[in-house]
C-alpha cells in the first residue's frame, strides 16, 4: 500500500498557534537555510499544529506522514504500479515534497522501519539529495524544500529510538506542554468557551500530568483539553465531559478512573 501522506496546500489559512518561545524563528531561519528541523516533545503538546502554522506562514504546501511499524522507505519514495495495464511509477509523498520544494512532515518518525532514516540521510546533510534507486534518478532538492521529523522521547523505549548519528543530522527544538497561562488562552481561542471557565480544565490537566508514568502512560494533550472546553461549550455537563474528553481516553483501568474521578471532585468542588 503507498503511503500518501497528507497535503495542505500553498496559500492555506495558518491555524492558531500561540508561540511558547522563539520557536517560530528557529523554524524560519531553517526553512531559509535549507536546514532539516527535529521536534522533540510529548504527545499533544502542539507539535503537529505548528508545522501546519508555519507552513502556512511560509506560503509553502506540506506533506504529513504519520509514521507506523509497516511504513517503508518506499512508501515515502514511491513505487511502481499498475495502471491499465500498464507499469508506471508514482512518487511517494517525500519524493513529490523534493520536487516541489514543498515542507515534508515526518510525524513520530521512529514508529517508522530503519530503512526509512537511511533514505532520510542524504537529504539531511549538505548535499540535500533523494537518490531512487528503482528509477536510476538523484534528485536535488528544490531550493524551499524542507524536512521536519517529530518524535516522543518520554514515550519511546530502547527499541525506538533515534540513533545519535541521526539525531545530529538535525536542528532540534523540545517542546512541552504550554504554562497554564498560555494553555487557558489556546484553548479558550479554539473551543470559544471563557478563559475563567476553561482554567480549572488546565488546573485539572497540571495534576493528570503528574501522575505520567505512575498511573497513567500519558498525561492529559492540550487538544484533549480543547475537545473537554467544546463540549461544555456547546452545553454538555462538566463532569460528563471531563469523563468523556480527560478520564476515559487516558486509561481502560475502573481502579485508576475511579482514582482520577476522586482528583476532579478534588479540583471542581
Amino acid at each position: 500500500m503507498v503511503m500518501e501522506g497528507s497535503i495542505k496546500k500553498e496559500g492555506a489559512a495558518a491555524p492558531f498557534y500561540l508561540p511558547q518561545s522563539d520557536e517560530c524563528e528557529i523554524f524560519a531561519a531553517a526553512h531559509s537555510n535549507g536546514l532539516p528541523l527535529l521536534l522533540k516533545g510529548p504527545t499533544g503538546c502542539g507539535k503537529t499544529r505548528f508545522v501546519a502554522h508555519m507552513a502556512a506562514q511560509l506560503n509553502r504546501p506540506l506533506y504529513t506522514v504519520a509514521c507506523h511499524d509497516d511504513l517503508s522507505a518506499a512508501d515515502l519514495i514511491g513505487r511502481y504500479l499498475l495502471k491499465g495495464g500498464e507499469t508506471v511509477w508514482a512518487d511517494g509523498p517525500l519524493t513529490r515534497a523534493v520536487r516541489a520544494g514543498a515542507l515534508c512532515y515526518l510525524d513520530e518518525v521512529v514508529e517508522a522501519r530503519k530503512d526509512v532514516t537511511v533514505v532520510l540521510h542524504p537529504l539531511t546533510d549538505d548535499r540535500r539529495i533523494l537518490p531512487i534507486d528503482r528509477t536510476g534518478e538523484e534528485l536535488v532538492a528544490a531550493p524551499e524544500f524542507m524536512l521536519i521529523a517529530s518524535y516522543n522521547p518520554g514515550y519511546q523505549n530502547i527499541l525506538k529510538t533515534l540513533k545519535p548519528s541521526t539525531r545530529q543530522r538535525f536542528l532540534s527544538i523540545e517542546f512541552d506542554f504550554p504554562a497554564p497561562e498560555q494553555e487557558t488562552a489556546i484553548v479558550a481561542t479554539e473551543s470559544g468557551l471563557s478563559a475563567d471557565r476553561v482554567a480549572p480544565l488546565v488546573r485539572l490537566a497540571g495534576k493528570l500530568r503528574g501522575l505520567r508514568g505512575q498511573d497513567l502512560e500519558e498525561g492529559v494533550s492540550t487538544r484533549l483539553l480543547v475537545y473537554c472546553a467544546t463540549l461544555i461549550h456547546q452545553g454538555m455537563p462538566v463532569e460528563r465531559a471531563i469523563l468523556a474528553a480527560m478520564i476515559e481516553p487516558l486509561t481502560d483501568d475502573e481502579d485508576v478512573k475511579r482514582g482520577l474521578l476522586d482528583l476532579v471532585t478534588a479540583v471542581f468542588g
